[in-house]
């Protein structure tokens, strides 16, 4: 029963850690977005924002996450696959804006808790996979327990009922 008090909404966030704007004021990327942290935000609007990971395990490392606090992957429902393909297409726009033109050389993916360092959603876009070194080929493997692909998650999504 404790996981329906956290349920996360994009409106609203997760009613027990955030305030009536969405905002968790322990959250590190929540942070991040109200620009309370000076790092570079690459994109920036009321429903998503996207900057560059602080460990970056491909050339081309970013994280797209909501503007507004939502729990990690796991807690998901079939009402946020929306958000989550919305996640994507951003990831799609910053590698294109950076020259990233093989779509077939990149990974967008999530980690699956409880393998997740912070818990609001965050969505890794790596380019490109083929410079990945050892460390970063496994710490963002492809069918782990510990990362899921964006299009493993919405599958999962969209088949809920």
């Amino acid at each position: 029963m404790a996981d329906d008090i956290n349920t996360p909404t994009p409106e609203s966030g997760t009613s027990s850690q955030t305030d009536d704007g969405g905002y968790d004021k322990k959250c590190i990327f929540c942070k991040i977005v109200k620009g309370e942290m000076g790092t570079e935000l690459l994109h920036n609007d009321e429903t998503i924002s996207c900057f560059r990971d602080i460990h970056p395990g491909a050339p081309h490392h970013y994280l797209v996450v909501p503007s507004k606090h939502v729990g990690n992957c796991k807690s998901l429902r079939k009402e946020h696959a929306p958000l989550v393909e919305k996640m994507v297409e951003m990831g799609k726009e910053m590698l294109q804006k950076n020259n990233i033109t093989d779509l077939n050389d990149v990974r967008f993916g999530f980690h699956w808790p409880p393998f997740c360092s912070v818990t609001h959603l965050h969505l890794h876009v790596l380019a490109p996979v083929s410079q990945m070194g050892f460390m970063s080929r496994f710490v963002y493997r492809l069918n782990s327990y510990w990362f899921i692909t964006a299009d493993q998650l919405l599958q999962r999504l969209n088949s809920m009922s």
